[in-house]
Parts: structure tokens; C-alpha cells; sequence
């Protein structure tokens, strides 16, 4: 895929299948019956609360939020997919806008949000670092953030796209999906080591306070959501 490294990640791909995305994601099983679900139940009561779905993608996140009685600010990068999220989330308390979870997020007030979701999201992110200090800036002091990313581990140990690279090294790789119909789509993300996830946080005012002990489905699954408290 001919790309330059300064491009965002992944955006064309998820244009490509969009639609595709909207209709499979909400009963896709992985999507449905754990990394969903899981996030979600992290996120814990959310009436009245207001809610960053940053990386909204179609809006499925953002849609059983507010039906849960959150105010809810959505942002993606990829228009297509923001379209669709407009359409699922009209008539709610969902708040929708084109953003790259990459660059500031200006159009937010420090201290904002109690609660920032970013699911399946931060694995086309080259750099961490900045994107957990805007998460912080926008959070009100003692919120929570959590997010899900593909585990560095399991990464690692794909052996169709590690090729000489190591553990150590933050690189970007690509595979075709299979599960979203055809054409599969090729789409592109990095792998990085489970260290600079942490130190990420820890370096940008995070502390991790919750383990998958205190949710058992998550225990062998390769996607990690996390609850992190400002």
C-alpha cells in the first residue's frame, strides 16, 4: 500500500467498508460479545454523565451510551464512517464531529469529561503519548479513561506480518481482514511493546487501577480494555 508514513492510518481502509463495518460490527461476535460489551461495562453507570467516544467509527458506541442516559461528544477521522454515525445516533443526546484522535483536540474545554471510551482505536496511533496527555486535559479530575487495543503480545507472535522486526521495536504493518465481506480489506496499524502503553500513561497522569481479574471474560482474549483513573 503506497503510503506515506505521515498519513493516517487505516482511514481509507475503513472508508472502503464502511458500510460493510455498520452493518457486521453490531453482531460481528469479537465486536459484539466481547470487546464491546466489555468496554462498556468498564465505563460502569453512565446517566447523566458526559461521555468522549473518541474514535467513534459508526457511532455504536456512542448510540448505546446515550440510550443509557449519557451526553455523548463522538469524533472520528474517517467521513464515511461519520455519516453513518450521524445517521444511527440522530435524535440523541450524541454530539458528532470530524477529529484526528493524532492532533489537539481544541473544540473540547479542559476538564470536560468524566468518562473517555476509545475502542479499538488507538492501534493506528504512531505515538501515544501526546493523544494520553490530550485524553488528560479533557478529563475532570478523577475521571476515567478506557480503551482497547489489540494485546502487544499476541501481535508480536503473528508470525504472517512480524518478519524480522522484534518485540521492541513500534512498527507499522498491515494485513487483508477477513470477516467484513469482499473485497477484504488491507488495512494498516503498529504494533508497539506493552512498556511504552504504560509508560504512556504513567508519564501523561494516568494510573491503571483495574485488572481483568474483576472481569473473567477478558482473561484469554487478545483485546485489553483498561480503566484508568485521572
Amino acid at each position: 500500500m503506497a503510503k506515506g508514513d505521515s498519513d493516517p492510518v487505516a482511514v481509507s481502509a475503513y472508508a472502503s467498508f464502511a458500510e460493510r463495518y455498520d452493518a457486521l460490527a453490531p453482531i460481528k461476535p469479537h465486536n459484539a460479545l466481547y470487546e464491546r460489551p466489555a468496554s462498556l461495562e468498564l465505563l460502569g453507570d453512565v446517566t447523566g454523565l458526559n461521555i468522549l467516544d473518541a474514535g467513534c467509527g459508526s457511532g455504536i458506541c456512542s448510540e448505546k451510551l446515550a440510550r443509557s442516559g449519557a451526553r455523548v461528544s463522538a469524533f472520528d477521522i474517517t467521513p464515511e464512517m461519520l455519516a453513518l454515525a450521524r445517521q444511527r445516533c440522530a435524535g440523541l443526546d450524541v454530539d458528532i464531529r470530524l477529529g484526528n484522535v493524532e492532533r489537539a483536540l481544541d473544540w473540547l474545554a479542559d476538564g470536560s469529561f468524566d468518562r473517555i471510551l476509545c475502542s479499538l482505536a488507538l492501534d493506528y496511533v504512531e505515538k501515544l503519548e501526546p493523544v494520553f496527555a490530550e485524553f488528560h486535559r479533557v478529563s475532570c479530575p478523577g475521571g476515567w479513561l478506557v480503551f482497547s487495543m489489540g494485546h502487544p503480545m499476541r501481535d508480536w507472535q503473528d508470525t504472517r506480518t512480524r518478519g524480522t522486526k522484534t518485540y521492541f521495536e513500534t512498527n507499522r504493518w498491515g494485513m487483508h481482514w477477513g470477516g467484513f465481506g469482499e473485497p477484504n480489506p488491507y488495512v494498516e496499524s503498529y504494533r508497539r511493546p506493552l512498556g511504552d502503553i504504560l509508560n504512556g500513561l504513567a508519564d501523561t497522569g494516568w494510573t491503571p487501577t483495574a485488572s481483568s481479574s474483576r472481569f473473567p471474560r477478558l482473561r484469554w482474549k487478545w483485546s485489553t480494555p483498561g480503566i484508568l483513573p485521572n
